[in-house]
C-alpha cells in the first residue's frame, strides 16, 4: 500500500509563518496569519485551527453506523389482530392472548446498519429507499467487508495469521473477515498478550457480542474462530493456554424463521422495483423455486429434457445436488438460454442488499422474517398444502440428509417436477 503524503500546514512567507488548510468538500483554500517568526509558537498557534479542520474532514468520512430500529414502538400496547395484545419494549415483543396470559415473546425489532458522513454523489439526507443508490450501497458493502489486513508484528498476530493461512481462508471471505474482526475487537477489550489471558478476557468478548445483540450460535461460531487458532497454536508449541475454550455456550434463542405471507408477496412485488434489475430477477428465482441463495449464485447454464429448461444447483452437502425446472412464470424474465453465470457479485451483499430492500421500503420488520429463508419456507409450506409427495419435495428443495437408495438413477422426470415447481407460482 502506497503511504500517504504528510501534509505540512505551516507556511513562511517573508519570514512571518501561517497556517493554510483546504476544504475537502469545496476545494478552496483558508490561510491565517500566525503573527510570529518563531516556528515552534506557529505549531502551537496552529494546533486548534489544524485540529478543527481534521475533525470537519473526519466527520465527512463515510462511516458506517449501528442502531437498533424498533417494530413497535416501546411503551405502548398493539393489538395483535386475534383479540390478544402486543406489549412493547425497548428491546422485546410481548405477546399476550385474550385471557392475559404471555404466549410468547419476540426481539422488538433489529439492529440495522447505514451510512454516516459524505459519500460523493449522494444525497446522504434523502428518505431512505432514494438514498440507497449504487453507489451508497457500493461504500456501505466496502465498509463493512473490509477485514484489517494481517500484520505479523507479535507473537500473537502471528497466531491468528498461522491459522488464517492453515485453513486457507480467502481474502474477503466471511471466515477471514471474521477471525481478523474478533481478533481486533479482543485485542481493543483486553490490551494485552494471549500468553498472559484468562477464560475470563475470553468471557469479554461473548459478552461484548451479546451486547450487540448476536445469538448465541453466532457468537459462538465467531469466538470460536479464535479459539481454533489458540488451539492450533498450543499444538504448535507456540501457546500454552487457551483463554477461548468453553467460553462460548450455546443457547435456547435461536430465532426461528417464518415465511412470507401472502400480503407480504404482495408488498414485496409492489415494490420490486426499487430494487436494481439483477436483484429483482434475484428475488424472483427465489420466489418461484425456493432455492437457497447461495444456490441462485451457481446457475451459469441450463439443460433440457423434453423441451423443458432446467437448471443443476446444489453444493451444500451431497444430498443438495439436484435439477430445478425452470418454472413458467420465471420464462419471461430470463434470457432466451443460460450460457454464462445469471448472478454476479458476493452473495451475502446480495443478501444485505435484499434485507436492507425488505426492512426499509417493504416495512416488513419482523426480525423472523428475512428475504432467501423465508421464501425458502414458504415455497416448502405451499408445496405440503398441495400435497406434494415428500420425495418430489426432497427433489425440488434438497434432501435434509442422506439415505439407502437414492444414490440410483436422476429421479422424477422433469416434465413432473416442474408440474410441482409450477405451483409455486
Amino acid at each position: 500500500m502506497k503511504p500517504q503524503r504528510k501534509i505540512d500546514y505551516l507556511k513562511c512567507r517573508n519570514g512571518v509563518w501561517y497556517v493554510r488548510v483546504q476544504d475537502t468538500a469545496t476545494g478552496q483554500d483558508f490561510a491565517r496569519s500566525l503573527q510570529t517568526r518563531d516556528k515552534l509558537e506557529a505549531e502551537v498557534k496552529a494546533a486548534e485551527f489544524i485540529t478543527q479542520h481534521k475533525a470537519r474532514i473526519l466527520a465527512r468520512r463515510p462511516r458506517v453506523v449501528t442502531e437498533w430500529v424498533h417494530a413497535y414502538t416501546p411503551g405502548q400496547s398493539h393489538s395483535d389482530g386475534n383479540g390478544g395484545q402486543i406489549i412493547a419494549t425497548d428491546r422485546e415483543l410481548i405477546y399476550l392472548n385474550h385471557n392475559g396470559a404471555v404466549t410468547k415473546t419476540t426481539p422488538n425489532g433489529r439492529n440495522m446498519v447505514h451510512l454516516e458522513g459524505n459519500v460523493p454523489g449522494v444525497d446522504m439526507n434523502a428518505p431512505a429507499p432514494e438514498r440507497y443508490t449504487p453507489r451508497y450501497l457500493e461504500t456501505l458493502h466496502a465498509l463493512m467487508h473490509t477485514a484489517p489486513k494481517s500484520k505479523a508484528n507479535t507473537i500473537d498476530d502471528a497466531v491468528i495469521d498461522f491459522y488464517v493461512k492453515e485453513n486457507g481462508f480467502a481474502d474477503g471471505s466471511q471466515a477471514h473477515r471474521e477471525t481478523y474482526q474478533a481478533w481486533e475487537v479482543f485485542q481493543k477489550l483486553v490490551g494485552k498478550p494471549l500468553a498472559k489471558c484468562t477464560r475470563d478476557d475470553g468471557r469479554k468478548l461473548v459478552a461484548h457480542y451479546e451486547a450487540k445483540g448476536l445469538k448465541s450460535a453466532s457468537v459462538k461460531k465467531i469466538v470460536g474462530r479464535l479459539c481454533a487458532a489458540c488451539n492450533l497454536a498450543i499444538d504448535e508449541n507456540k501457546l500454552s493456554y487457551n483463554p477461548f475454550s468453553g467460553v462460548a455456550k450455546l443457547r435456547d434463542d435461536k430465532l426461528i424463521r417464518v415465511p412470507l405471507d401472502d400480503a407480504d408477496m404482495k408488498t414485496c412485488f409492489d415494490n420490486l422495483g426499487a430494487l436494481s434489475a439483477s436483484d429483482q430477477l434475484l428475488f424472483r428465482v427465489l420466489a418461484s423455486t425456493g432455492m437457497r441463495l447461495s444456490e441462485a449464485f451457481q446457475i451459469n447454464s441450463e439443460k433440457t429434457e423434453m423441451g423443458i429448461r432446467y437448471v443443476v444447483i446444489g453444493r451444500k452437502t451431497k444430498q443438495s445436488k439436484r435439477r430445478v425446472p425452470v418454472p413458467a412464470s420465471l420464462l419471461p424474465f430470463l434470457p432466451e438460454r443460460i450460457t454464462a453465470p445469471l448472478f454476479t457479485g458476493d452473495p451475502n451483499q446480495a443478501s444485505t442488499r435484499l434485507g436492507t430492500w425488505l426492512d426499509d421500503v417493504c416495512k416488513i420488520t419482523d426480525p423472523a422474517k428475512v428475504a432467501a429463508h423465508s421464501l425458502r419456507h414458504r415455497a416448502q409450506d405451499q408445496m405440503r398444502a398441495h400435497g406434494c409427495p415428500p420425495e418430489i419435495r426432497e427433489e425440488l428443495f434438497g434432501r435434509d440428509k442422506e439415505t439407502v437408495g437414492k444414490h440410483y438413477g436422476l429421479g422424477h422426470p422433469v416434465t413432473v417436477l416442474r408440474q410441482w415447481i409450477d405451483k409455486l407460482s
